[in-house]
Parts: structure tokens; C-alpha cells; sequence
């Protein structure tokens, strides 16, 4: 006879529910995110594509492929047991460190627009940033259990995973890569709260992360130039912000219900960026406001369900599971928030892609990982009881 778990937030897991069906609800947002991605970067890169290689589906194909890659991948991730991954958590830490000093040495990393962010073999380029994300979920869901007690009590044990965030943001900060240090800086002190470290603790390298990233800001050029447009891109609409205000126009010209597919005119040339960072603009400007509010609506339901399977998982005991999920949440809230944000013009121009919805390989591929991570976890949980690693090895073999 099959037993339910009560939890706090939610049924995390429906009564008497098969073992082996996976979660229905993040299945269905990610699945529908993934699709709706497929068909706004076809939408957004088409004169794009035609223009530069001839084709009109060319951005489609490639992004078709990497969510191919990404699913293989995926159903590699969910058919190892969450043991297997925390097991060599500690070690995911320094591959994310070559892939971030690699890229910028000259003659492996490749310049694209004036940062080096890409490592090229042959025809596949390799974004280290990407790579990072899940490599530092996993140290410090590992950290935190082998240094449970230390990482709430005392400082030294705080300070550890701070000096290797600090480390790792100074590595996309020379190449540069302002966004995603700001998202990795984020996702590792939210995860550590969550771990029940005191918020106290927080304070001051909150202060300092801040001054930092903003004396960086306002020194660089580039990034200087980038917070004046945001503060009046109609002060310039024709040269610094030219990228902000076309986004501007594509959401006014939406509606409510939007221009309908494939009807957009802001990218066709108007807008920089269109199958990429602005992609949610030219998803606004066709769907409409209505369409935009169930974008953001599905990015909620996703987050709101990691946190949920964190919860369940943490209340089995099983932390290092939890710790991956609400670094999942984490980091693909923070990025869309962030994505969404400057789209609207509420936050400076950042570089960052939307999670399953822009035109990126790597992008695409480290986002459905992610979300096999939530699936993995969402399966285990369901498991009656706390399993030790032997337990978990014969449960997943048979």
C-alpha cells in the first residue's frame, strides 16, 4: 500500500502514482517553453538567416539540433542515480575552472563582439559560462553536505565557497562576461541560504559584490555606455539606445493579444539581437501582452516546482538532491528574470540568453540538463524511504 508525503508547499508528488512516470507538470512548462523557443527563434531569425546564410531556417535547424543533443543528454542525467553525482561533486568544480581559464587563452578562446567567451573545436563552440553553471550547482550542493555544520556556524566555513564564487566571477569578469557572473554570484549565495546559513553573513558581501560589479560598470566604457542608455534609451534612439528603444517599440505595438505570428516587423533589422537576448520583445510584440504575462507565468510554475521538489527532497533527508534543486530554481529564475527584464528595459543590457526560449547552443543544451537534474530528483523522491548508496545502487540497477 502506497503512502503520500505531506509537505509545506504542496503535493510534490501525487498519491498512489506509478514510479515510473516522471513529473507531468515540469515536463509540460519545459516541454512547452522548448517548443515555443523552437518557433519565436524561427520567427525572430528568419530575414537574419536568409541574408546570411541563404536560408531562412538556419537558426531553426541548429537550435532543433542542440534540443536533440540537449534531450540525449538528458536521459543520460536521468537514468543515474543522484549518489553517482555527489559522489564526484567535488571534482565538477575544477572542470568548470579549465573550461573558464581556457577560453581565455589566446588561440583556444574565440572572440565574438569583443569578448572571449567561446572555446572552438572544429565546427562546435564551447561556451564556458554555460558549462560553469552546472558544474558549480554541483560543488556546492557537495560542499554543503560534507560541511554542513561548518557552513552554518562558522565563518571559515562560509568564506571557502565564497572565495571560489568570488573566483569564478573574476573569470567571466575578464572576459568579460558581466551577466552571467552576476547570475552565478546570485544562484551560490541563494543556495546557501537556503542551506541555512544565517542572512546576517550576507550583508557584507552583498555590499562588496555590489560596489565591485558597480565600479566595473562605470569604469568600462562599454558598460558605462550601456547604464546611461538604459536610464533614457530616448535620449539617443538612434545610436547607444537604439537596441532598447526598438524593444520598447516591439512591446508597444503588441497589444494585448500581439501582431500574430510571424508578423512582427521589429526583426527585421530594427531590432539587434532579435532570436537571441531580445527575443522575448519580438515574443511580445507577436503574442502580445497576454502572451508575454504566460511566458513569465510558466517561468513562476517551473521555479515554484524546483523549490517544491528542494523541499521534498530536503524533508527526506536527502539534502544533496535539495541543494541541486534550488540551485536549479535559482539560476533559471534569476537568468529569465534578468533576460526579461532588460527586454522591458527595468534592468541594463546584460548579454543573457532566456533559458529554453533564445537561439543558443550551449544555452539550450545546459538549460534542458538542468531541468533532467529537477526530473531525476522528482523520481527519487517518490522512493518510500532514505536510501543508503548500496540500497540506491540495487534499487536503480533492478
Amino acid at each position: 500500500m502506497l503512502k503520500s508525503q505531506a509537505i509545506s508547499f504542496g503535493n510534490a508528488s501525487s498519491r498512489n502514482r506509478p514510479t515510473n512516470l516522471y513529473d507531468p507538470v515540469l515536463i509540460s512548462v519545459s516541454l512547452f517553453l522548448v517548443l515555443m523557443g523552437l518557433i519565436m527563434v524561427a520567427s525572430s531569425s528568419v530575414s537574419t538567416a536568409e541574408i546570411l546564410y541563404s536560408n531562412p531556417l538556419y537558426f531553426f535547424w541548429r537550435q532543433l539540433s542542440s534540443v536533440v543533443l540537449g534531450l540525449f543528454a538528458a536521459l543520460l542525467i536521468v537514468n543515474t542515480p543522484l549518489f553517482v553525482w555527489e559522489k564526484f561533486s567535488t571534482y565538477f568544480i575544477f572542470i568548470g575552472f579549465i573550461f573558464l581559464v581556457a577560453v581565455l587563452i589566446p588561440g583556444v578562446g574565440r572572440e565574438v563582439n569583443g569578448s572571449m567567451r567561446w572555446i572552438s573545436i572544429g565546427n562546435i563552440n564551447i561556451q564556458s559560462s554555460e558549462i560553469t553553471k552546472v558544474c558549480l550547482i554541483l560543488y556546492l550542493a557537495g560542499y554543503m553536505i560534507r560541511h554542513e555544520e561548518k557552513i552554518r556556524e562558522s565563518f571559515a566555513g562560509f568564506i571557502r565557497p565564497i572565495i571560489v564564487v568570488t573566483l569564478i566571477s573574476g573569470l567571466l569578469l575578464l572576459e568579460p562576461d558581466y551577466g552571467s557572473a552576476v547570475v552565478l554570484f546570485a544562484t551560490a549565495l541563494g543556495m546557501m541560504f537556503m542551506g541555512g546559513v544565517p542572512l546576517s553573513r550576507f550583508f557584507i558581501w552583498i555590499f562588496t559584490a555590489s560596489i565591485s560589479l558597480i565600479s566595473l560598470a562605470v569604469i568600462s566604457p562599454y558598460r558605462l555606455q550601456r547604464l546611461t542608455s538604459f536610464i533614457d534609451p530616448w535620449q539617443d534612439p538612434f545610436n547607444t539606445g537604439f537596441q532598447l528603444s526598438q524593444a520598447l517599440i516591439a512591446f508597444g505595438r503588441g497589444d494585448w493579444f500581439g501582431v500574430g505570428l510571424g508578423s512582427g516587423i521589429q526583426k527585421l533589422f530594427y531590432l539587434p539581437e532579435a532570436h537571441t537576448d531580445f527575443v522575448y520583445a519580438v515574443l511580445a510584440e507577436e503574442f502580445g501582452l497576454l502572451g508575454s504575462i504566460l511566458i513569465i507565468f510558466l517561468y513562476f510554475v517551473m521555479v515554484w516546482r524546483a523549490f517544491l521538489i528542494g523541499e521534498t527532497a530536503q524533508r527526506a533527508g536527502k539534502l544533496f538532491s535539495a541543494y541541486i534543486s534550488y540551485g536549479v530554481g535559482l539560476i533559471i529564475g534569476i537568468q529569465a528574470f534578468i533576460n526579461i527584464g532588460v527586454n522591458m528595459g527595468v534592468l541594463p543590457t546584460k548579454g543573457l540568453t532566456l533559458p529554453l526560449i533564445s537561439y543558443g547552443n550551449n544555452s539550450i543544451i545546459i538549460s534542458i540538463i538542468l531541468i533532467s537534474f529537477l526530473v531525476r530528483i522528482e523520481m527519487e523522491n517518490r522512493q518510500p524511504k532514505k536510501l543508503t548508496i548500496s540500497e540506491r545502487y540495487s534499487s536503480d540497477v533492478s
